[in-house]
């Protein structure tokens, strides 16, 4: 059986008019959402950070990369959380289901603020920090389906993209707002108090947020597909097992995942977190430099979310996603080069005259950084040497050519590693102090910034859209947040992590974005050749 023949559209049904409740409704949806969002993304917008706080010192590169692969544990459960509250929500109801998730993320999201650091608590700190973060990812993986679905089914057929582009729009607004209050502490004390204590504040303050996302659940009801479903007993009774076991939804699932999905997660997590990392731990920009630039982008960016799923409402979901994914794959690499000639230019002058040759016998095993991320000390030479070139944002290559390790810079004669040396030679040659303050030229940053984020517009405003139409109603929750947590779990929530590994292997700082490259490429593909247009389809069947 065919894809195409399993997705035919059926005829339009008749467009309700939304009444003044309804939209209210929708945005109370909305609105909570933004606000779990907001309690996700804390943890990510301060991974760099806690890099400082929940990781042993004496390597900064691999407690990077330890923070970043802690805020991708959040992630790792987001497709189980997808199972368990999809289930939940096909069985018992939408509204029910996401006042629990909600209840989890909120606790969770509380617990990091009131966690002791590496420094008192030794390994318990990081290893609490990790089971909190797989909570949240537990609790987002059956929120954002659930609300997505909830709001399409309180919606018109002809206004549907753009009602559940209130949806998509939540997390970027949830980035907003964590950005926001970051900036807010960080201005408000001295550099020092904020390290002590003050990046307690945005996590503990956000029992205030669960207190009011809760209330504002608790006002809404039931959404009347479901309402519908349940009184003529329509609904499933194993909407996992309708699921997976069924061949045809199954497909459905695939096709979601690798034909839409997979590309949105990478083009949204590199546009709005790496793009974050890249320019403080490579660009070297202050974090309060980043988030400034980022916060501005996203005021701007953010309406397009709005404006391509209200255009999706008249020339359909599929070929507004498609090219978005095209889009990103031919632009994301020179997008990240004129973020690093604008975000800071001396270094990238410096960058581009400098070339370093590690020449060892074996660099092998130092390739491996899975095994090596909670190494209190980087006791290989060859590890220290790419350490402190990558701290350095210095580009390098590896060469099994010598006897022992050696490092030659430019046409220079090459040399035993000894830092104190190499920094004489690398500075003589014009390289920035690593504690020199950027000078960005801050409009083409954030020029720049804004392109990455109208891209992720173009292949996240629709999508909610997309997935709720694609999915029949019996298991649409279970459907919409599996596709959705699979793809933005495994594939994009682990973007920033395989990016800033790649380039500490390979000594290049955009080999990391291959990754983003070949899923925006693939997903643009595979939705080309398989993903069926759903505009205009009856969602209560």
């Amino acid at each position: 059986m065919s894809i195409h023949a399993i997705t035919s559209e059926p005829s339009v049904p008749t467009t309700r008019n939304l009444d003044r409740d309804t939209k209210r409704i929708i945005f109370a949806a909305a609105l909570g959402t933004v606000f779990e969002w907001y309690d996700f993304f804390i943890y990510g917008s301060l991974a760099a950070f806690f890099s400082t706080l929940f990781f042993p010192k004496g390597n900064e590169t691999a407690a990077l990369l330890a923070a970043l692969a802690t805020f991708g544990a959040g992630f790792v459960l987001r497709p189980f959380g997808a199972i368990v509250f999809g289930r939940l929500g096909d069985l018992v109801g939408r509204k029910k289901t996401f006042l629990v998730t909600m209840l989890v993320m909120g606790l969770a999201t509380a617990a990091v603020g009131l966690l002791p650091t590496f420094e008192t608590f030794g390994w318990w700190a990081p290893t609490i920090l990790v089971g909190l973060r797989l909570l949240q990812g537990l609790a987002v993986g059956g929120e954002f389906g659930g609300a997505v679905t909830y709001v399409a089914e309180h919606s018109d057929v002809d206004k549907r993209g753009f009602t559940t582009s209130w949806i998509q729009i939540t997390a970027t607004l949830g980035l907003f707002l964590s950005l926001a209050v970051i900036l807010l502490c960080r201005s408000s004390m001295s550099a020092e108090t904020f390290a002590s204590w003050g990046w307690r504040i945005p996590f503990i303050g956000s029992i205030g947020l669960l207190v009011l996302s809760l209330y504002i659940r608790l006002k809404l009801h039931e959404s009347p597909v479901f309402q519908q479903m349940k009184a003529d007993g329509k609904s499933s009774k194993n909407p996992i097992g309708e699921t997976f076991g069924d061949r045809r939804n199954l497909r459905l699932v695939l096709v979601a995942i690798f034909g839409v999905v997979a590309g949105q997660a990478v083009v949204w997590y590199t546009g709005h977190f790496y793009s974050l990392y890249f320019m403080t731990t490579v660009l070297k920009m202050s974090l309060e430099q980043a988030n400034f630039y980022l916060l501005i982008a996203l005021v701007l960016g953010t309406p397009f979310f709005l404006f391509f799923g209200w255009l999706s409402d008249r020339v359909g979901r599929k070929p507004i996603i498609v090219a978005g994914c095209a889009l990103s794959a031919i632009l994301i690499i020179p997008l990240f080069q004129a973020l690093a000639s604008y975000g800071n230019p001396a270094l990238a002058e410096f960058r581009s005259k400098t070339s370093v040759v590690i020449h060892a016998n074996d660099c092998s095993e130092d390739q491996s950084l899975f095994g090596r991320l909670f190494s209190p000390k980087a006791t290989k030479e060859c590890t220290r040497v790419k350490s402190f070139l990558s701290a350095h944002a210095v580009p390098y290559v590896v060469k099994a050519d010598a006897a022992s390790l050696n490092v030659q810079i430019g046409n220079d004669a090459a040399m035993p590693f000894e830092e104190t040396m190499i920094l004489k030679v690398l500075s003589e040659r014009g390289m920035p102090a690593l504690k020199a303050p950027a000078e960005p030229n801050g409009p083409m940053v954030v020029a720049v910034l804004f392109v990455l984020v109208f891209l992720a517009t173009m292949v996240y405003g629709p999508l909610g859209a997309l997935l709720v139409e694609l999915f029949p109603a019996r298991i649409r929750y279970s459907g919409v947040s599996v596709a959705l947590q699979f793809g933005n779990g495994w594939i994009g929530g682990f973007a920033p992590f395989v990016a800033t590994a790649v380039v500490v292997a390979t000594g290049n700082i955009f080999d990391g974005l291959w990754y983003t490259v070949a899923f925006a490429a693939s997903t643009a593909i595979i939705g080309a050749l398989l993903l069926p247009e759903t505009r205009g389809r009856d969602i209560n069947t």
